[in-house]
């Protein structure tokens, strides 16, 4: 029985896209791809347009995981913020990564209109503080973005000028981006999947990965079949497992959850957000939201580090949303999810090789949207013997979680709880 999307507003409102059969047999690729969310189909398409034989493996579906659940924002820069990068790689190799990051929301808008993928883009998103300290940090950091690396989109807002575009009293300021940007993931990466297939791609669900033998060729060991490749991919994040033991120590899946409420209508919707753009605060523990195309407010947050808990998501997400929303108590909760997302220590991106001819993403720690989009772009162009973009990103140092296997999720329960209580601080 093929894996399907979980119940979600995306998985509802999801574009037509075929299943595909899974692998058997033995087949030979230039590269194969190892998972079917967006860095694995934007590996698969980069390289397909070059005109590589791609086999793409996906154990469910196409977009089963965080791409096709998450809260939706293209957003420039990365979790980790700029100094961690800085004080690691210097103040130019920090502008290069910047830069990257722009580029990668560019290089998205530009592939929904190449490859006319319908998944509702459109360009604002904004950071919002709750507290005095949070309206400082907020403040200095864009105006250290905008002397150091030349960063010309971002507003400040003060109360009164955040309160005309959000009915809301519970944020003091915000920085409005209005370069990046939010869209319907899961219908983004169906595209970038229809787009790779036109190319040449071939994709197998339901099927998969359970070893990678090393070697000239690889080989990709699937349950019932293998893929015999010069180069191998593996873009799995949160779903990494077993396969790669010294990938999957480096980063921790964290659970995210997300409410859809009933149409609201767009009057309505719009004298909640003035502009359809994606909001996020600044907590470490941290609420985001943005309009549906059919007039949703879509909400979420709420990270949980010992697992999803299914019953208690619309509940706990709404009570959030709330204390933003008061004037939606009356509001029906259509639809409530949830998904992981892949954090690394530092929440920089987790970029590298296994093997000369093994190549890995992970560690997107919440940006993976943009990031995952130009690192697919980026292993295609190391592939085709230019490695130096992708190189830069192999120099971040990352740390293993500590506590191993057993107790790595209990150590980081209690320093979240420590942030938690940091944030009502």
């Amino acid at each position: 029985m093929p894996a399907t999307h979980i119940r979600s507003y995306y998985a509802a409102t999801a574009n037509p896209a075929p299943e595909h059969p899974p692998l058997t047999g033995e087949i030979d690729a230039d590269v194969c791809v190892v998972g079917g969310g967006m860095a694995g189909c934007s590996t698969a398409l980069h390289l397909a347009e070059r005109g590589y034989r791609v086999v793409l493996v996906e154990a469910n579906r196409i977009a089963w995981g965080a791409s096709g659940r998450s809260g939706g924002q293209a957003l420039v820069g990365y979790a980790s913020g700029q100094e961690p990068l800085v004080q690691q790689l210097g103040l130019e190799a920090a502008r290069r990564l910047w830069d990257m990051s722009v580029e990668a929301v560019a290089l998205v808008e530009g592939l929904i209109t190449r490859y006319r993928i319908d998944c509702d883009f459109h360009r604002g998103a904004m950071n919002v503080a709750i507290k005095e300290r949070q309206r400082v940090a907020l403040l200095e950091e864009m105006e250290e973005i905008q002397k150091l690396y030349g960063y010309e989109h971002l507003t400040f807002l003060e109360r009164a000028d955040l309160e005309a575009l959000l009915a809301t009293r519970r944020y003091c300021a915000g920085v409005l981006d209005s370069r990046s940007g939010h869209l319907h993931p899961l219908n983004y990466t169906l595209g970038l999947a229809a787009a790779a297939r036109q190319h040449g791609a071939l994709m197998f669900e339901s099927s998969p990965a359970i070893e990678v033998r090393h070697g000239e060729p690889a080989l990709v060991i699937t349950e019932q079949g293998g893929v015999k490749a010069r180069f191998v991919a593996l873009c799995c994040n949160a779903y990494i497992g077993k396969l790669a033991p010294r990938l999957r120590a480096r980063i921790m899946p964290v659970g995210t959850y997300i409410v859809a409420t009933e149409p609201l209508g767009e009057e309505r919707m719009e004298a909640l957000m003035r502009k359809n753009i994606a909001v996020s605060d600044v907590n470490f523990v941290l609420d985001y939201f943005r309009r549906s195309a059919d007039h949703r407010l879509l909400f979420g947050g709420r990270v949980s580090y010992s697992g999803l808990n299914s019953i208690a998501t619309a509940t706990a997400t709404r009570l959030r949303m709330l204390r933003v929303f008061p004037q939606l108590a009356d509001a029906r909760i259509d639809y409530a999810w949830g998904g992981y997302v892949d954090i690394t220590m530092n929440r920089a991106p987790d970029f590298g090789r296994l093997a000369p001819n093994v190549y890995y993403l992970q560690g997107f720690s919440g940006h993976g949207i943009a990031l995952s989009t130009i690192a697919g772009k980026l292993v295609a162009e190391a592939i085709s013997g230019q490695a130096e973009r992708f190189d830069l990103f192999t120099k971040i140092q990352h740390r293993n979680f500590p506590g191993g296997p057993w107790l790595r999720t209990p150590l980081l329960v209690l320093a979240t709880t420590w942030y938690r209580i940091r944030d009502w601080l």
